[in-house]
């Protein structure tokens, strides 16, 4: 019986270690990715500088229950805010296109049009699959060394440091928060996904597909 204490006391030992070393792990990745995106997002168009491109990141319209969700709705509302004080002259929108039935980067553009932003202002990334998969390629196959991302804040914060690891000068326009339920579960979530940005950069990370180049003009 001791011995089968002294074990577990030893296994339990170890995994309390191991937990420590994650979670300060996880809060070092953190703080590094927030530090960096400090001034660095907007919220307010009359401070954020103009740039030429505007990358919103993708989401999905609509939610399981058949809710429009609300991430989506407001990245579209930033985005046509942005366009029409004149602090972007032309929108990608980068999204999910994995299967024919899902099309991310479609939605987008059909929904900015209807609010205005002329078809011709619009270029898709079909293969913008993760927040690093849009940011890398917008570099690789767009041509874009600087740019304004167009997200939530947290997730805004996480793009900019890939966008600074891989080359490019970006700044942030935030679309407005979601609070309550909904929004801490997506908060969690962005907590484990900073981490995984920090590790992606250390091992080099590519995006899934890259391609051939699109000049935005």
């Amino acid at each position: 019986m001791n011995r089968f204490k002294t074990k577990l006391f030893k296994y339990t030992k170890r995994l309390s270690i191991i937990a420590l070393l994650t979670i300060t792990f996880a809060v070092i990745c953190n703080s590094i990715i927030i530090y960096n995106a400090e001034g660095k997002t907007f919220s307010k168009t009359e401070n954020i500088p103009k740039n030429k491109v505007g990358l919103v990141l993708g989401a999905g319209k609509y939610l399981k229950n058949g809710n429009i969700n609300l991430y989506y709705k407001y990245r579209i509302d930033a985005t046509v805010k942005l366009y029409k004080a004149g602090k972007i002259d032309f929108v990608l929108a980068s999204g999910d296109n994995g299967i024919e039935e899902y099309d991310e980067p479609t939605t987008f553009k059909e929904d900015l049009i209807a609010k205005g932003i002329p078809e011709h202002k619009i270029f898709l990334d079909y293969a913008g699959f993760r927040t690093l998969d849009s940011v890398i390629r917008a570099k690789a196959i767009f041509c874009l060394t600087e740019c304004t991302i167009i997200s939530q804040k947290f997730h805004n914060e996480r793009a900019i440091y890939l966008a600074k690891q891989n080359g490019i000068n970006a700044i942030a326009f935030n679309a407005k928060n979601i609070t309550g339920r909904y929004g801490f579960k997506t908060n969690l979530r962005e907590y484990l996904a900073k981490t995984k940005a920090v590790l992606d950069v250390v091992f080099n990370v590519q995006p899934k597909f890259l391609g051939k180049k699109i000049d935005i003009i």
